[in-house]
């Protein structure tokens, strides 16, 4: 069984305020004279469902495409993580981790609308990240739009991850998925000088 974790792309969805929105525009129509539709899109790096890569948070790190796909495919534990508190510290996750396998995903919301900017999400705190790395976590997923706050600069939970080395998901759907063990596949695509990339993330059930 798949159950796919990937927000669908398409106009009006929501997008960090200020970054480029999702467009579609028509290059060729079925048609007198034209066998095929072919389409054009345009949008952020950091549109949907994707992976960050380390160049997104410093200026010398390597860019998508320079990753190895290894921590983006394997078993994994989705975590319902959710609270009221701004950042989910490491008391929400500490008692999942008991034979925790390389990737974490965290619920950290109750619902979802593509469309609606979820303003004041919850995010990780870092200890969070640094409690995950020590226990040899080398993916973590979130199904809001950044690890850190909105409006952070400093970003606390993104240089944890650097200094862990640790793969980044953000923006997945996790409302629909029972906490557990899956296998996931959340490949990102092979963008060469980009700071992040889409990916088609799925669950498979062990």
């Amino acid at each position: 069984m798949i159950i796919d974790i990937s927000q669908p792309l398409a106009p009006g969805m929501a997008r960090f305020p200020g970054d480029a929105p999702y467009e579609e525009r028509q290059t060729f129509a079925i048609g007198p004279g034209c066998p095929v539709n072919v389409a054009r899109v345009a949008f952020s790096s950091h549109c949907g469902t994707h992976a960050d890569a380390p160049l997104h948070y410093d200026a010398k790190g390597v860019a998508i495409g320079g990753l190895g796909l290894d921590p983006f495919v394997g078993p994994c534990r989705v975590i319902d993580a959710r609270g009221s508190s701004a950042l989910c510290g490491p008391e929400a996750v500490a008692r999942f981790l008991g034979g925790v396998p390389p990737r974490v995903l965290l619920r950290l919301m109750d619902g979802w609308d593509p469309r609606v900017w979820p303003t004041g999400f919850r995010a990780l705190a870092a200890e969070t990240v640094e409690l995950l790395a020590a226990r040899g976590v080398t993916l973590v997923g979130i199904d809001t739009p950044s690890v850190d706050p909105e409006t952070s600069k400093a970003l606390p939970a993104h240089t944890a991850a650097r200094a862990a080395d640790m793969r980044i998901l953000e923006n997945l759907v996790l409302a629909h998925v029972a906490p557990g063990d899956y296998e996931l596949i959340a490949l990102p695509l092979r963008f060469e000088n980009l700071d992040a990339a889409p990916v088609r993330a799925v669950l498979r059930r062990l």
